[in-house]
């Protein structure tokens, strides 16, 4: 998609030129799952997949919304914007309405949005078109946001508007992110640093399994769950323990592994997955690849066995994957019971894995396989 593009379709509906164009990024993330809520790390990357907006000013105090891919124009007064029950609209009125709670002042704009962010997938389109806004808005009306004052201002709009809790993580990665970067970023602190993400004759493949299984929410809180009352009991003799990033293998052993086994295996999931965020850092500072992809495949274990958010469809693609040498590793990505798996491939085996992969996985679960391969991208800015 380009800015051309984005300009003529805008024209097309509003009989004038955007005044700015944005575009924002979704993501990946290499390593670090369900550690973000337990204040531990997490090493996301932005894709070349984007949201996009084009805005031009208008001389009242209205907002007109269009939508490309639902083809649906909405309009609003900026003094009574509220959430709407499901509505796309909701990821753009819930960052308008915290910029003016935040005390800034808008005026009346048109809007419309487009992208090729893949919906569903689990690779962030929500936060992506968020902080394409956030950009967008900041640069019309010369807010002078931060980077930070972006990713907060779009993650409370997720909460808010969207009614999803989500950790930083997407909207960080949205906003912050460099072309063939990671970004380690400490989900406490909020500190970052960049790792080189040079993958030479390897490829970022994504293998979508287009299931996402109802089990996911509520799968998701039991966990939230069993890691709070892990530091509960753990933290009765050791006050300085607030997460489970504070806590040791030791402690973890003597504290849950005879009296509660199951928040033993939930709790240890998280301590090693914040040690493999760690490894793969120095891999890649290293360039080594192939022990990178190793810690994705124990990553995938992690969450498959200890864990348990995998499902039968995520684990036959990362099983079926192993066989072969030119894949050096592969997991699950995400919230888990669906969405996509994460690959580390050759490229010039890229063609021949998905044709291999495709119709097995097909003819076992009556399901399309989509393949997504993603480049590490800049986060959102100004076309």
């Amino acid at each position: 998609m380009s800015k051309q593009y984005i300009t003529e379709k805008f024209e097309e509906v509003f009989g004038q030129a955007p005044d700015v164009v944005s575009k924002s990024p979704g993501r990946i993330n290499i390593i670090g799952e369900h550690t973000d809520y337990n204040d531990g790390f997490v090493l996301p990357a932005a894709i070349d997949k984007y949201s996009y907006v084009a805005i031009g000013h208008r001389n009242d105090d209205e907002i007109h919304l269009f939508s490309q891919l639902f083809n649906e124009k909405l309009s609003f007064k900026l003094s009574e914007i509220e959430a709407l029950e499901n509505s796309w609209a909701n990821y753009i009125l819930g960052v308008v309405y915290h910029i003016q709670k935040n005390g800034h002042q808008l005026k009346g704009f048109n809007m419309l949005i487009d992208g090729d962010v893949p919906l569903g997938a689990g690779v962030s389109s929500s936060a992506s078109l968020e902080s394409a806004v956030a950009v967008a808005l900041d640069k019309i009306f010369n807010l002078g946001l931060s980077k930070w004052d972006m990713t907060k201002i779009a993650q409370t709009a997720e909460h808010t508007f969207a009614g999803v809790k989500c950790g930083i993580m997407d909207q960080f990665a949205s906003v912050f992110s460099k072309e063939n970067k990671v970004a380690k970023l400490d989900c406490r602190s909020l500190e970052f640093e960049y790792f080189p993400l040079e993958l030479g004759d390897y490829t970022l493949l994504l293998l979508n399994t287009n299931v996402k299984h109802s089990l996911a929410s509520s799968a998701y809180n039991e966990r939230r769950e069993a890691c709070e009352k892990a530091v509960e009991i753990i933290s009765k003799d050791f006050p300085d323990v607030k997460s489970l990033r504070d806590v040791n293998s030791l402690m973890l052993r003597e504290y849950l592994y005879s009296d509660y086994p199951e928040l033993y295996v939930k709790a240890s999931y998280v301590h090693d997955e914040n040690q493999r965020v760690e490894e793969v850092c120095k891999a890649l500072e290293k360039g080594d690849l192939a022990t990178a992809g190793l810690f994705l495949y124990a990553s995938h274990e992690g969450l498959s066995e200890h864990y348990e958010v995998s499902c039968e469809e995520l684990d036959f693609l990362v099983d079926e994957v192993r066989q072969y040498p030119e894949v050096l590793g592969a997991r699950m990505m995400g919230g888990g019971f669906g969405g996509c798996t994460l690959n580390l491939v050759k490229k010039s085996f890229v063609p021949e894995l998905i044709a291999k992969l495709k119709p097995a996985y097909e003819a076992k679960f009556n399901l399309e396989l989509t393949p997504i391969e993603v480049v590490p991208s800049e986060g959102g800015h100004v076309l």
